[in-house]
């Protein structure tokens, strides 16, 4: 199994790259392909100063080695548990040039031990500088479409699961307008693996009609010095939530993965600026008040 999860990553990867770079129709991802010491390595495809995206990666991992101790605590393993792991996956993030159009991130994962144990994870989730209400109907139909397909408490469940994930709990606000989170998807009944591996090809298959659509409308409608501004403040807020939140930054420094390539989510540029408080009524606060959980975007 793992290695059809691994080729099929792998495709994955030159695919999203090739639509990507023929919507921004001016960046080209650069290729680093890279080795693990103690097992593995993977392939680091960077698009930079591009027309539509001024930073994006589409990084591919496969990795293994002993299992780390903090997997096995997770699983109530004892630490010493003789254990191979062997993990797979793709992530990407997208920083555009223009604040009007919006962050995206997706990973899409496979782990697997030893022992026969295994799962899926990954998600997708949109985090624009301004909320805008059709974009944010328009990504959530789409996934929840896609969830529907495959089992009827999907979106529901990982929505809720989005909204508590990519929540910055020191800010009491959420990274963006969310989408859907899953972790630990194993083969209990009614699923197999084969079930939540064509789920998570679903998902996978989905990222670049979204994103594209997104970049081609929304990259030519005007914006100033006071947009950048505030995209710079959004984009601080992202680096808050990757370096101290996000699962996948600590996964992969735990495990030795190429810091680069994990530290790649993080903008080109990006700005903090004590107790910044928006304009009453601006579109600023106006987006402020939708970084909530909760929110039912489908009807919205």
């Amino acid at each position: 199994m793992k290695e059809e999860v691994q080729d099929w990553f792998k495709e994955l990867q030159h695919n999203i790259c090739q639509q990507l770079e023929e919507a921004d129709s001016k960046g080209k991802f650069i290729h680093d392909v890279w080795d693990r010491p103690g097992g593995g390595g993977g392939d680091t495809r960077l698009l930079s100063n591009g027309k539509i995206i001024e930073k994006g990666g589409v990084n591919f991992s496969a990795v293994w080695g002993k299992t780390p101790e903090h997997v096995l605590r997770s699983l109530q393993l004892p630490a010493d548990e003789p254990s191979e792991f062997f993990a797979t996956g793709v992530s990407i993030v997208m920083h555009p040039v223009s604040p009007m159009v919006p962050i995206i991130h997706m990973n899409i994962r496979y782990f697997e031990m030893s022992n026969d144990t295994w799962w899926f994870g990954g998600g997708i989730d949109l985090t624009p500088h301004y909320v805008q209400a059709d974009d944010a109907k328009y990504f959530h139909q789409r996934l929840k479409a896609v969830c529907d397909e495959h089992h009827p408490t999907y979106y529901g469940e990982f929505k809720r699961w989005a909204d508590d994930y990519f929540f910055l709990k020191h800010r009491n606000e959420t990274r963006g307008i969310g989408g859907i989170f899953f972790d630990y998807l194993k083969g209990e009944p009614p699923f197999s693996r084969k079930s939540r591996f064509d789920f998570v090809k679903a998902v996978g298959n989905l990222f670049a009609p979204i994103y594209t659509h997104l970049m081609t409308k929304n990259h030519q409608l005007p914006y100033g010095e006071k947009e950048k501004q505030w995209q710079n403040l959004r984009r601080g807020r992202y680096v808050e939530f990757n370096l101290v939140w996000d699962r996948g930054t600590k996964f992969g420094l735990d495990t030795e993965g190429r810091t680069e390539s994990i530290l790649m989510s993080l903008p080109p540029l990006a700005v903090w600026a004590y107790n910044y408080q928006p304009e009453p009524s601006s579109e600023e606060e106006r987006t402020l008040n939708l970084l909530r959980k909760g929110i039912d975007w489908v009807n919205s």
